[in-house]
């Protein structure tokens, strides 16, 4: 059998076409990369030669999926002399080939990031800069989004733009240090993962011949994820294209969701204008999805203004549609979901083909709490469990050593953590000393002059800083609950504040995560609370937490197991059931992205979300969550309102079952034909807004002077309905203002 005649028409239209420049917009689940693994094959049949074919993707599986899909079809002996693998890998081939134009030798070493920031924490250290204000991370984003935008240090110091935003962000030397990070690269004939992409424009500009001769060599070039390039990859595949511009790009506006790393939606936008004769090719049916969920996907992202306009359908069963619940708290929240998981289960569907994805990782906690209290068996993708991370595990280290000041395990991983000039080699010293002397680190480090500990006065001052700090936090721990306990260590040790100077994606995870750990604590504290147990100590905590930790480094990898995961980690898989969770004004979209443009990337993300789903989707959202040390209430997504309410079913809860919808006059395509004929649903159920104070029966008035377990004593500013909700607004004496729901508040009248 001819194997284009296992494509649809507008696939194999596509597969087909290699006159010139073309841009394949390839709608969620419409087989992408069956098209491209059909093309590059197509083409060796053809007569094209193997190695004048150059395939650019995102990442290394699906360079190798390809080429063993290709493998199979022509052959592994045709199919080895393909130009095919990741941007990076691509053009360090091209480079090694190259070196000596560029000043390098073929030899160079490639930096990871990990290289790279210790570059960098030498170069701060060096310059005599504050270390905590120049954070390693922040740092190195500012330059590779320079390097992405082939901006050499020169050309960065002359740009105005940047230079505010480093003056703003009270890092005003980043040109100085971009300069000697590249010295210092380049005298150890070294590059950073930036530098293969900026080199090879580099070359490509400044030596025709060499450009030239790359030119002839690929007669034909084909892009996957075309949506992701940034400036850098964009340019380089410009320059290999000219001048016959055989190039084929592959992708979807409506799943670009990584602008964080550089890439510009721009790029497949425009490709159009950039290539003047380019032709346009749409694969627009579904063949993962039921017809209700492609529908309401298209719905919703019908509402960005910056797309290509294609209109995805399915021919698979009508199906179930999105169930939408909303829930009182993230804890409910939870517990539903799992609940839900477990039924799901007992239904036939085994757990490997159910998932639940959320915008933040700190999300992760509340689910992995109560999955784990059912016995579902689940696994982070991409990641790894929530009490695993670093930073949680630096700040139970905290923990520990107050309870415990023999502990040598946590001891090591504090220390010097934030930073506080305590290096490796002390550290070392004071381990031995206590090898030798058969006691803790800690004593030594309140003892060194009898363990004979060989430092100076600098660092015996720094030391003694640090004991003075646990024991102080021991000696507090007694008056102390968990919660109060956890916040004050988190605030004291300086872990929060430097987790919140680090304003890079990866820093403000990490700094939501120790946030989700503290509101963990609180929960733990709130539950024994209700379970009649007056005060819960930090040690109680520690017990429950031990079981967590231990629990996930014992799983049996065979097992099937639920998937986590956040949608970012999400694109490119599929499930049978996917729970979204999280659907709230400031977490998705998030609160970090509220300009037009960014709003539309939350957009897209929400669309690669439901796009997961092949049978059944969950929506679902909380009116108050736990967050920054307070009850935060939530307002639903602004996207809830964006999908058509006839594929939305509404509830207050999982206990409703899915509606199956009988719909035998709807066109597949009804995103445009629907529209203004059917009447909007309320994606949750709604009440009266504003306060009222009439609805309100409660034992509080204004000027009450009440106790909290958790905030301590104050007095109520007011009581009142919103949203169905009665509220009270209290002003603590020692913990601000705080709007609490009386459901919850447990109150004590002083």
């Amino acid at each position: 059998m001819n194997y284009l005649d296992e494509l649809n028409p507008a696939q194999r239209a596509a597969v087909e076409y290699n006159e010139g420049p073309h841009l394949v917009i390839a709608g969620a689940g419409s087989g992408k990369t069956r098209v491209l693994t059909y093309k590059i094959a197509y083409l060796l049949q053809q007569g094209v030669n193997a190695g004048n074919i150059l395939a650019l993707t995102f990442t290394n599986k699906a360079a190798r999926e390809m080429k063993t899909r290709i493998a199979a079809l022509v052959g592994e002996h045709v199919a080895r002399y393909l130009w095919m693998g990741t941007f990076h890998s691509i053009c360090s081939r091209i480079l090694r080939q190259e070196a000596e134009y560029i000043g390098y030798t073929r030899d160079f070493t490639i930096y990871d990031t990990t290289d790279s920031k210790s570059v960098i924490k030498h170069i701060v250290k060096d310059m005599q800069l504050d270390e905590k204000q120049y954070k390693t991370s922040v740092v190195l984003g500012r330059i590779s989004m320079a390097k992405n935008q082939l901006l050499s240090p020169t050309s960065y110091s002359a740009n105005r733009e940047y230079i505010m935003q480093d003056r703003f962000a009270r890092i005003p030397e980043v040109a100085r240090i971009y300069a000697e990070y590249n010295r210092r690269l380049k005298a150890c004939n070294a590059m950073d993962f930036d530098d293969l992409l900026y080199m090879t424009n580099v070359l490509f500009k400044n030596n025709v011949e060499v450009l030239r001769k790359y030119q002839e060599y690929f007669h034909y070039l084909l892009v996957d994820e075309y949506q992701d390039t940034n400036y850098s990859q964009y340019l380089i595949v410009k320059r290999l294209a000219e001048p016959q511009n055989h190039v084929c790009v592959v992708g979807d506006d409506a799943q670009s969701i990584y602008s964080f790393r550089g890439a510009n939606i721009e790029n497949i936008l425009t490709f159009q204008k950039g290539y003047e004769t380019a032709k346009l090719f749409k694969l627009e049916r579904n063949y993962r999805s039921t017809q209700i969920i492609v529908n309401a996907a298209n719905s919703l992202i019908r509402h960005n203004r910056g797309q290509i306009p294609k209109a995805v359908y399915s021919e698979l069963a009508m199906g179930d549609r999105l169930q939408l619940s909303t829930y009182m708290s993230d804890r409910d929240e939870g517990k539903a979901v799992a609940t839900q998981i477990k039924q799901l289960y007992r239904q036939g569907y085994d757990y490997e083909q159910m998932a639940v994805l959320y915008r933040t990782n700190a999300q992760s906690r509340v689910i992995e709490d109560e999955l784990r209290h059912l016995g579902v068996p689940y696994r982070i993708y991409g990641g790894m469990s929530f009490y695993q991370r670093k930073e949680i595990k630096d700040a139970i280290a905290y923990f520990r050593l107050a309870v415990n000041p023999a502990d040598n395990e946590a001891f090591i991983r504090v220390i010097n953590y934030p930073l506080r000039g305590i290096g490796d080699t002390t550290v070392m010293k004071v381990r031995e000393a206590a090898h030798m002397a058969g006691c803790s680190m800690m004593e030594i480090i309140n003892n060194p002059q009898a363990a004979q500990l060989s430092i100076n006065n600098a660092t015996q001052n720094k030391l003694n800083l640090f004991a003075a700090m646990i024991q102080g936090f021991g000696e507090k721990m007694a008056t102390m609950d968990a919660y109060e306990f956890a916040s004050m260590v988190m605030r004291d040790s300086g872990v929060m504040r430097e987790a919140k100077a680090d304003t890079s994606q990866e820093g403000i995870a990490r700094y939501e995560n120790l946030e989700e750990m503290l509101s963990g604590i609180h929960e733990f504290v709130e539950q024994k609370l209700r379970e009649g147990q007056a005060f819960t100590p930090m040690t109680d905590f520690l017990s429950e937490v031990s079981l967590l930790t231990d629990q996930d480094e014992n799983k049996d990898d065979n097992q099937a197991r639920v998937t986590l995961l956040t949608v970012h980690a999400a694109k490119g898989l599929e499930f049978k059931v996917t729970f979204i969770v999280g659907l709230e004004e400031n977490l998705f979209p998030s609160q970090f992205c509220q300009a037009p443009k960014e709003i539309e990337e939350e957009r897209r993300l929400l669309y690669v979300a439901i796009t997961r789903s092949m049978e059944r989707c969950y929506l679902t959202n909380a009116r108050q969550r736990f967050r920054n040390g307070q009850t935060v209430f939530s307002s639903p997504s602004r996207f809830i309102k964006d999908i058509d309410s006839c594929y939305i079913q509404s509830s207050q809860g999982f206990g409703i079952a899915p509606q199956r919808v009988v719909m035998p006059e709807m066109p597949k395509i009804p995103a445009t034909s629907t529209q203004g004929k059917l009447k909007k649903l309320s994606p949750v159920s709604g009440g009266s807004t504003g306060k009222s104070h009439k609805e309100v029966r409660s034992e509080w008035k204004k000027g009450d002077r009440i106790e909290h377990k958790v905030f301590g004593t104050g007095t109520v500013l007011d009581v009142y309905r919103e949203n169905d909700n009665d509220k009270i607004d209290i002003k603590f004496d020692n913990n601000g203002q705080k709007t609490l729901l009386l459901t919850y508040a447990k109150l004590t009248k002083i």
